[in-house]
């Protein structure tokens, strides 16, 4: 079976060779270096101690210096899986996302087709660095002067120049043969309407061949000389050879560049690439359009883990970023992402190198931002936040982009990293929590602070103590288990749910799986996503401990299956306690931050007895459903408990000693 042409070079270029290899092998990570994709580890064809095996992205190429294997991915998979060629490429094209292509009795002539209008383009290339050079070029010429750039520069990128006439590379090409047909199949002229003879597509622009990862000219970059050309930069039209939402201009030179100086540039257009690179930052490519690509992405990743796209600070420059950032989302893996550095509004990089100098670029590189806190600046920029309708908008704008996430571990690493940024905006178990207390352990008596007595042998020996937890844990880990048992529950609880505050890691993971869950996943589907989100195991670690165990709604019921309605009911309790539980807190931090010059011996003793309601929680639990009351927050919570503990500080009168 024949392959279309460019069929292989794209297979590879979205597979690097280190991830194909690294199922079959243990990287050595002393000698290693991750994030430039050069990996060491022992030959997985030979017995060795030692790494001798090499595998390095920028080539694609995997060699070990012992017994000398060596090959590319598909030669790996060739030799590891005992496979053919085909097959190894049919391997390799599931892993990619690619469809195996059907067969091409005309596929032959598409390749002859491609090997011409590879050849067409290096002539013309060669035509527009001599026309640069001539009377015609003066002004651009000039022009690159202006900018800055160093005849050495014009040569490394081959700049060269399109005259003005309709028909300039037309006649050169077709005097030296090249049918018209060809160059029209090249993007390098196009059908008069009018019926005479084609005419050049590149006229009086500064031209920039553009070439793939293999070196081979694929098409032209034009930037217009005439300041009223409504296109000011240019690009070859498709053909056989460009697809511009595939292509990364300069990747190959970054690519070979990022070995030595690490993460990939990714600038907005070629005289931005060409700036960076003249001034030592030589990683640096650009996307062939306004938008960055899946397509692109994939190769930038092939080349670099964690790339650093450059914006400019305006608004146009923000919302490039953002659509980069929506494009990447699904496409984020373990130790892939994006970095955004911001070039000053009003300037493209090449005016920040030649105004402040490289340090400043340096500067700005070194200070990229990552990706969620690009996310967050977006979702609360030019907003307030005073009602509960404008904060539940910002909570569903979050998890409208965490649920965009495919990988499961990432998806829970950016809930955790969103809750402490909204905890942080709104103040949740932020500055008022330990203010003024003492840091050790002790209770309020007769005036004064005691050390808390040591536990009895029964507490020691009680299911809470056991579990390790506080009251406050116990309560969260009972929300948690019956929200990941009946998760058509979650949707009337994410509020609940946001303001839960794990301490340790693997209950975090179940609680942002829960926040991430869509909305209409249940069963098999629902246990799916927590296994996708590593978060099935933590689930099951609760709902095996004592106090969550032993609660009725975990009882199996008449159908085989536990009781939702008093699962219905003992979350709306455990959700009240703990909300209140947690408003005692802060209200007997403000009493003591209140009374912290005061001297009314009997405004500490009655604050002695709040804590001490807190210190028995059974008080507030008489019943298994308690009498619920909706406050005006739009919590429901247990009126008793509610009334006990505002009996003792509604007699608390705050004054202040007079200075």
């Amino acid at each position: 079976m024949s392959l279309p042409p460019g069929f292989l070079d794209e297979l590879k270029s979205r597979l690097p060779i280190t991830q194909v290899v690294g199922r079959k092998v243990v990287w050595d990570q002393k000698k290693s270096k991750q994030q430039q994709g050069d990996m060491w580890a022992p030959c997985p064809f030979h017995q060795e101690k030692t790494s001798s095996f090499h595998a390095v992205d920028r080539s694609g190429h995997y060699k070990c210096f012992g017994c000398q294997a060596s090959g590319d991915v598909i030669k790996f998979v060739q030799e590891t899986e005992n496979a053919s060629f085909m097959e190894a490429v049919e391997i390799l094209a599931a892993e990619a996302g690619m469809q195996m292509p059907s067969p091409d009795p005309k596929a032959r002539e598409k390749a002859d087709l491609r090997t011409q209008l590879f050849e067409i383009n290096e002539a013309a290339l060669q035509f527009f660095y001599r026309s640069l050079d001539t009377r015609a070029g003066a002004e651009a010429r000039a022009y690159l002067q202006r900018r800055g750039l160093k005849p050495q520069t014009r040569d490394t990128f081959e700049i060269g120049y399109a005259p003005g006439g309709f028909q300039a590379l037309f006649d050169e090409m077709t005097h030296k043969g090249v049918k018209p047909e060809l160059l029209m199949q090249a993007g390098l002229a196009k059908a008069s309407q009018k019926g005479g003879k084609p005419y050049d597509v590149f006229r009086d622009r500064i031209i920039f061949p553009i070439r793939d990862a293999q070196k081979r000219c694929i098409a032209f970059g034009g930037r217009a000389m005439d300041a009223n050309d409504p296109a000011k930069y240019l690009n070859s039209p498709e053909t056989p050879l460009f697809d511009k939402s595939r292509v990364v201009y300069n990747i190959g030179p970054a690519r070979a560049a990022s070995g030595k100086k690490g993460q990939i540039i990714l600038a907005e257009g070629y005289m931005d690439v060409i700036a960076l690179v003249e001034a030592g930052f030589e990683t640096a490519c650009a996307p062939m359009g306004t938008a960055i690509t899946e397509a692109q992405l994939e190769t930038i990743w092939a080349a670099s883990s964690e790339p650093v796209l450059m914006m400019d600070g305006d608004t146009a420059g923000q919302n490039a970023a953002h659509r980069a950032i929506e494009r990447a989302l699904p496409l984020l893996k373990p130790g892939r992402s994006l970095r955004f550095a911001t070039v000053p509004a009003g300037k493209d990089p090449d005016d920040l190198i030649r105004s402040e100098g490289v340090d400043a670029m340096a500067a700005t590189l070194e200070a990229a931002r990552p990706m969620i806190a690009l996310m967050w600046e977006r979702a609360i920029q030019g907003k307030t936040f005073d009602s509960p309708e404008r904060r539940a908008a910002l909570d569903a704008e979050l998890r409208r982009q965490l649920g965009q996430i495919g990988d499961g571990s990432i998806r829970s690493h950016y809930g955790a990293a969103v809750k402490e940024l909204r905890d942080a905006l709104f103040g949740y178990g932020g500055a008022a929590q330990g203010k003024g207390l003492p840091r050790s352990g002790g209770n309020f008596r007769a005036g004064r602070w005691q050390a808390t007595p040591l536990p009895s042998d029964e507490l020691r020996a009680s299911d809470l103590a056991r579990d390790g937890l506080d009251s406050s844990q116990t309560l969260e880990a009972v929300i948690l288990a019956i929200l990941g048992s009946f998760p058509d529950m979650i949707p009337g609880n994410v509020d609940l749910l946001e303001r839960l505050e794990p301490r340790d890691s693997e209950t975090e993971v179940l609680r942002v799986a829960l926040l991430t869950a869509p909305d209409e996943l249940s069963g098999e589907e629902f246990i799916k996503h927590l296994q996708v989100s590593r978060a099935l195991a933590p689930l099951e670690t609760l709902k095996a401990r004592r106090h969550v165990a032993l609660n009725p709604c975990f009882k199996v019921g008449r159908g085989g299956e536990p009781d939702a309605e008093a699962a219905r009911l003992a979350l709306q309790e455990a959700g009240a306690k703990l909300i209140a539980r947690r408003g005692w807190d802060r209200e007997i931090q403000d009493a003591q931050d209140e009374i912290h010059d005061a001297t009314d011996e009997g405004l500490t003793w009655r604050l002695g007895q709040v804590a001490e309601r807190l210190q028995h929680p059974e008080a507030d639990a008489e019943e298994t459903v308690a009498e619920m009351v909706t406050a005006p927050n739009g919590l429901e919570m247990d009126r008793a408990a509610v009334e006990r503990a505002r009996s003792v500080l509604d007699g608390i009168t705050f004054e202040k000693k007079r200075r």
